[in-house]
Formats: C-alpha cells, sequence, structure tokens
C-alpha cells in the first residue's frame, strides 16, 4: 500500500472569548482613503457665434420676492379632528390632520407657489403663476378653512388641504396669473353625491 499524504487546514481566525472573529477582519474605510479623493467637476465650455452681435442689455434691479401668505393648515381642521379622533373610525384622518399641522407649510408670494413638506421641511414643491391654469377653492366646516385645488396647464393637480384664508389666496393666485383667459371670479366647487 502506498501511503497518502494527509494534509490539515488550520484556521487563520484568532480565538478570542471577547471578540467575535467577523468584526476582526471587516474593512473600515479611513480617513487617509477620503482625503485623497478629488470631487467631480465637469467643465462646461460655452461659445457665441461671432458673427452675431449681442443685444444690449439694461441691467434692471430684479424683482424683490414679497410673501403674501406664510403658514401651515387651519388650526381648527386640527382641533376638529382631534375631537373626532377618539372615535376609532375617525382615527385616521386625526392622524392625517396632525401631520398637515405640524409638517406641512404654504407659501404665497408675488412669484410663485411653494409647497414645504417633511419632518425637517426638505420635501418642497415650487410653481410659477405663469403655468396656472384653473384654481378651485372647497369650503370646509362653515367656510372657516378650505382647499384650494389648482390645475397647472400640463394637467397636473396641485391640492392644498385646510388652507386658511383660502378664498382671498385663491383670488390672489389668480390675480397673478398672466393668462387672462383665466376667469376672474373663484371657481368655488359644488359638492358631489347624495
Amino acid at each position: 500500500m502506498s501511503s497518502i499524504p494527509i494534509i490539515t487546514y488550520t484556521s487563520v481566525t484568532p480565538k478570542h472569548p471577547q471578540i467575535p472573529s467577523n468584526i476582526l477582519f471587516t474593512n473600515f474605510p479611513s480617513n487617509s482613503t477620503f482625503k485623497n479623493t478629488k470631487p467631480f467637476i465637469t467643465k462646461l465650455f460655452v461659445s457665441s457665434p461671432t458673427n452675431k452681435t449681442t443685444p444690449k442689455t439694461t441691467t434692471s434691479k430684479p424683482t424683490e420676492e414679497t410673501i403674501f401668505f406664510d403658514g401651515g393648515a387651519h388650526y381648527g381642521d386640527l382641533l376638529a379632528n382631534l375631537l373626532l379622533g377618539f372615535t376609532l373610525f375617525w382615527l385616521p384622518l386625526t392622524l392625517a390632520a396632525v401631520s398637515r399641522a405640524f409638517f406641512l407649510r404654504y407659501r404665497f408670494t408675488n412669484l410663485r407657489v411653494t409647497v414645504i413638506s417633511g419632518l425637517s421641511g426638505q420635501d418642497r414643491s415650487d410653481f410659477s403663476y405663469k403655468v396656472i391654469k384653473d384654481v378651485k377653492v372647497v369650503p370646509r366646516f362653515i367656510g372657516e378653512w378650505g382647499d384650494i385645488i389648482i390645475t397647472l396647464k400640463d394637467g397636473t393637480i396641485v391640492d392644498l388641504r385646510s388652507v386658511p384664508k383660502f378664498r382671498e389666496i385663491a383670488k390672489y393666485c389668480l390675480s397673478m396669473v398672466d393668462n387672462k383667459s383665466v376667469g376672474t371670479d373663484v371657481n368655488e366647487a359644488v359638492p358631489k353625491g347624495l
């Protein structure tokens, strides 16, 4: 009989009772790897045709942005939903009202409409008055607050919920729209259903 050599493998992983073996060999990036990286820079070369003359523009002062309304949802919406939230049936609507009260802000300026939402205000939607096609209002709770429904020219519908002074804000939006095909009267939506 021939003899077959037996090969044994030994583990390189040290056996420490306090430190698990999978933590010993993980690769953590060191500070030196981040110091050597350079930011990605894109250079854009723009040239104008040499045969055309550039029209002279007068330097005019840019239009300052003045705020017409800056605020959140109406406090009555939160209060009414909190009172009705004691019923199990109304609880989801109460949670929605609480999130609107704490995490949603509306800003109407002379240049644009801004909707700011999120925990830290990182979600932001802006649109100019030039893109507004139609503005409708839906009153809530005997007209104390209401919803503003803005239809944009591309078909997007923006629903602003529980806005205080909603009729004044809707009239302001319509007055700021450049397109005169939109009526000067605010369209109040008629409830549909029973």
